[in-house]
């Protein structure tokens, strides 16, 4: 009795993840590839050659420099101010029960679903109502706020997973609140911690729409970006957005690597 061929299974799902990274990260290697380009005006659509002449040059513009800085600026705020607010948020969501738990949940929800045009337009009117100057303040105010509920919610589902268990343990070994928060909570929760500040900094960063309604005169690298487009996009700026991928790539490889570092060392 013959046995009947059995076609192997063709893994689509595999296939298809392997289309979406290359789709996604298609931009990203025209980016770093054009970092390279030899040309010779501000129109940098079409390859030229290969130089490093770029590199050498990329803060030939103060204006972009002032851009970039700003950037920076408004990122590593709203990472440290949305972190810390966010990580208590996660915290407290995640491992008390108090009224209003389900309304926070759905603010945060909303926060995270909302267009940004809607969330841009109802946070300059509030500015306005208030008489508060548009500009570096507002900026970080806003990113902030569009920010921390990412952080919250990346928070949160690490702190469901916490076991209470060693808690109670240093509780009755003698730790007090504080003591058990420092030094067994906030260990567990560092890799969330980390990749919710991560995750806010690279939200600050890209985002073009709420910045544009709440900037002022203030430029940042995405607004600069936009503004040149009419006469031309220097190759300093695929520069500069190669050195930003480059950053954010090292801090979420070394994210990931202390992450696996702390597993090691609990046997995990």
């Amino acid at each position: 009795m013959t046995v009947p061929h059995r076609r192997p299974r063709v893994d689509w799902g595999k296939y298809v993840t392997w289309a979406v990274l290359a789709w996604l990260f298609t931009p990203i290697v025209a980016m770093v590839a054009f970092s390279f380009n030899d040309i010779t005006g501000r129109h940098n659509v079409r390859w030229e050659g290969v130089t490093l002449k770029w590199y050498g040059q990329a803060f030939a513009y103060p204006d972009l420099n002032a851009a970039l800085l700003n950037t920076a600026l408004v990122g590593g705020l709203t990472m440290l101010i949305a972190g810390t607010v966010g990580s208590l948020l996660g915290l407290a969501l995640g491992r008390h029960r108090f009224h209003g738990q389900r309304a926070t949940t759905l603010v945060m929800v909303a926060a995270v679903c909302a267009p940004e045009v809607v969330v841009g337009a109802a946070l300059l009117s509030l500015f306005l109502t208030v008489n508060v100057a548009t500009g570096l303040v507002t900026t970080v105010l806003a990113h902030v706020m569009f920010t921390v509920s990412f952080v919250a919610i990346t928070v949160r589902a690490r702190a469901l997973t916490l076991d209470p268990r060693l808690e109670e343990a240093a509780r009755d070994l003698g730790a007090g609140p504080w003591a058990t928060l420092r030094l067994v909570t906030l260990p567990m929760l560092s890799p969330a911690i980390m990749a919710g500040g991560l995750l806010a900094l690279a939200l600050s960063v890209d985002d073009f729409i709420i910045t544009t309604f709440v900037s002022g005169e203030m430029t940042t690298f995405p607004l600069w970006i936009w503004g040149a487009t009419r006469l031309g996009i220097p190759p300093q700026v695929n520069v500069m957005g190669t050195l930003i991928f480059a950053v954010g790539g090292l801090l979420a490889l070394t994210n990931a690597l202390l992450a696996r570092s702390r597993r090691a060392g609990r046997g995990l």
